[in-house]
């Protein structure tokens, strides 16, 4: 979802790129819609390209990730975290890595905090895990004051009501 004060919506786009096929230049186009020339080339270009499905937004995700960790890896540095409670700066130079990759492997697995984990087993421990967010409302009472009957101050006017002030009889 665009933020309200965008330049090219996916309406904005198409509008471009029907100006651009009614023969008017790209940069007389970009200078109305008060955007650049290169913006506008590129929409213009994803137009020609795609068809009108290259006037959407893309996720900025790339497609691949050529220097992951592999799989082995991040599994060994899982089971190092699960059988000995390693840190990162411990399981690096075991496996002859850099600490902050380790610690995005475990991140990803939800291995970085050792609190979350059962000491003796090295079991993730998850206390309040279910399928719905709302689905459990956990509320706490406790009564920490002698609250009136009726409520406390907020409710209660501390000095009386002008409407309720006795007048004397003459």
């Amino acid at each position: 979802m665009p933020h309200p004060n965008a330049r090219l919506t996916v309406h904005g786009r198409r509008l471009l790129v029907d100006r651009v096929r009614a023969g008017r230049a790209v940069a007389h186009v970009a200078d109305e819609m008060g955007i650049s020339r290169t913006t506008a080339h590129k929409w213009v270009r994803r137009w020609r390209a795609e068809g009108d499905a290259g006037l959407y937004d893309r996720p900025s995700r790339p497609r691949t990730t050529p220097h992951r960790t592999p799989a082995e890896v991040e599994s060994r540095i899982c089971d190092l975290r699960r059988e000995r409670k390693l840190g990162p700066a411990r399981i690096g130079p075991i496996l002859g890595l850099p600490a902050s990759t380790v610690h995005r492997v475990l991140t990803r697995h939800q291995l970085n905090r050792l609190r979350w984990m059962d000491r003796p087993t090295g079991q993730v421990i998850r206390r309040y895990e279910r399928e719905r967010p709302g689905e459990l409302v956990h509320v706490d009472i406790k009564k920490l004051g002698n609250i009136p009957d009726g409520g406390g101050h907020r409710i209660m006017p501390t000095s009386p009501c002008p409407c309720r002030v006795a007048v004397p009889a003459p």
